[in-house]
């Protein structure tokens, strides 16, 4: 995936491009394999691969991400996507993978799609930024911001984000730069308000793109479409008021057929699982 128009404050757009005078589907799902290693293992997992281990972990990390055959409706895909374009484009370095658990009253709970640290300054120095993600992949753009506004609302309340604190303070790695100072953030001792301050929280929408399915190569009437749907997203994100309590940042990956991309990840996510 490659940035569509310029670098931004608040909202950028990353497409997989176009092969043959189509978008370029099959790419894009291979891109997505490649990053699962990243996005499903531990850390101490990633940093023990090397050319003999390799293949055994890329399978470990295939079980992790699903394994179930109804993926129709599954959101792993842009999960990945928001991993991805985090880790190559912002530097971010995932604090735990993605966590499912259950509440006191065994009801699923989600828990945020995406939890990465970004250090703002020179390594060496303390300032350091939580990303706590969000990642909608849809077929309707519009409902995919939508569904992205009433989960960010239930996630930015306190008795959601105290739960989120408790379960991955102790996940923290030690080889993550100034681990003690990220495990202090998300301590009970330290106060919400500095949390929310200190973090920034991505926004992925990944949704099919009247852009994207019409034309055949990028050009600038495809990068003007695409900001102007990625613009009318954003409009949506500030009329709910989270701009105004949390510093929101847009990520929109336009598709060409998201239930196409679905199709084509799920084939080499499970060719990775067989057998296992």
């Amino acid at each position: 995936m490659s940035r569509i128009g310029p670098a931004d404050d608040d909202a950028e757009a990353y497409c997989a491009g176009f092969e043959l005078s189509e978008w370029w589907c099959d790419g894009l799902a291979d891109n997505l394999i490649e990053w699962i290693v990243d996005y499903a293992l531990k850390s101490d997992e990633r940093n023990s691969l090397d050319s003999t281990n390799s293949y055994v972990r890329l399978r470990q990390a295939a079980a992790r991400v699903y394994t179930s055959p109804k993926y129709e409706r599954r959101g792993e895909v842009g999960e990945i996507a928001a991993h991805a374009i985090c880790r190559k484009y912002f530097g971010t370095i995932p604090v735990a993978p993605r966590l499912n658990y259950l509440s006191a009253s065994n009801d699923p709970v989600k828990a945020f799609d995406l939890v990465h640290v970004r250090y703002t300054g020179a390594i060496d120095d303390n300032d350091v930024e939580l990303w706590l993600g969000e990642a909608k992949f849809f077929k309707d753009r519009n409902a995919a911001i939508r569904d992205a506004i009433i989960s960010i609302r239930s996630h930015i309340m306190k008795g959601f984000l105290k739960n989120e604190k408790l379960l991955l303070g102790p996940q923290v790695s030690k080889d993550i730069p100034h681990s003690d100072k990220i495990k202090e953030l998300l301590s009970s001792e330290v106060s919400l308000d500095q949390l929310i301050k200190q973090a920034v929280f991505p926004v992925l929408i990944a949704a099919n793109s009247d852009a994207t399915s019409k034309h055949s190569h990028p050009n600038e009437a495809y990068t003007e479409e695409v900001q102007t749907e990625m613009s009318e997203l954003w409009a949506k994100l500030h009329a709910s008021g989270l701009t105004n309590q949390i510093k929101l940042f847009l990520i929109y990956v336009p598709l060409g057929d998201k239930d196409k991309l679905n199709s084509a990840f799920d084939k080499r996510l499970k060719g990775l699982q067989i057998g296992a």
